[in-house]
C-alpha cells in the first residue's frame, strides 16, 4: 500500500518518458523494470506485438506483488506493415526518418494493467493507434534534427514533446500522450475500472 492507504501502482518499465507522463496522474508509485524479450514473433502485425509486450510486461512484474496495480505498456511504429524499431544510431536515425519522409506512420501504444488483489485474471488493457503524417524530409533536415536531439532511444527516431514536432504536417489521435508512450485518457480508464479515483 501506498502512504495515501491506496493499492500500490507499479510501474513495468525503465522509460523515463513513461514515468513523466505518469507522474502527471499520481503523485507516487514504484517503477520496476520488466525482464522481457521484445522481440517480435513470426508472423506478429505491428499492433500484435504492442498489445503482447504490453501484457507481457506486466506480468513479469505482476508477480512480484501481491496487492497492487501494475502498468505495462509498449509501443511500435508501423510503416507499410512492418515495424520501425528503436534506431539505437545515428545511422539507423538517418534511415528511419528518410523512410517515414511525406509518409503516414502508425503508432501503436498498447496498454496493460493487472490487478494483482484479483489475481491474472484481472486484466485490463488497450491499444491507442496515433497516425503520424510526416513532411518532406531531405537529407540536410533529418542531419540537423538527429544532431540536435539524438533521438536514439524513440521508435520512428522522433521524440514528439520536443523538436521533433517540427518533423510532422500533423498528428492524427485521440489522446496526444499516447505518441510520447503512454496514453494516459485510456491509462485513467483503466485505473478506474480497477477502483481509483482519477482525478
Amino acid at each position: 500500500m501506498n502512504e495515501a492507504g491506496m493499492v500500490e501502482i507499479v510501474l513495468a518499465s525503465t522509460s523515463r518518458y513513461r514515468r513523466e507522463l505518469l507522474a502527471r496522474l499520481l503523485p507516487s508509485f514504484r517503477v520496476q523494470a520488466p525482464n522481457v524479450d521484445e522481440a517480435a514473433l513470426p508472423g506478429e502485425s505491428p499492433f500484435e506485438l504492442a498489445r503482447r509486450l504490453a501484457l507481457a510486461k506486466a506480468r513479469a512484474v505482476a508477480v512480484e506483488f501481491g496487492a497492487a496495480l501494475v502498468i505495462g505498456s509498449d509501443q511500435v511504429a508501423e510503416l507499410d506493415g512492418r515495424a520501425l524499431g528503436k534506431p539505437g544510431s545515428i545511422d539507423a536515425a538517418h534511415a528511419q526518418l528518410a523512410s517515414c519522409s511525406g509518409r503516414e506512420v502508425d503508432f501503436h501504444t498498447a496498454l496493460c494493467v493487472i490487478d494483482t488483489r484479483a489475481g491474472d485474471d484481472a486484466v485490463h488493457s488497450a491499444v491507442d493507434r496515433t497516425r503520424v503524417v510526416f513532411r518532406t524530409l531531405d537529407a540536410a533536415t533529418i542531419k540537423r534534427y538527429v544532431e540536435r536531439e539524438q533521438p536514439l532511444d524513440c521508435a520512428g527516431s522522433f521524440k514528439c514533446e520536443g523538436l521533433g514536432i517540427a518533423l510532422f504536417e500533423r498528428i492524427e489521435t485521440l489522446d496526444p500522450t499516447a505518441l510520447v508512450g503512454l496514453p494516459l485518457i485510456a491509462l485513467a480508464r483503466l485505473l478506474r475500472e480497477c477502483g481509483m479515483a482519477i482525478p
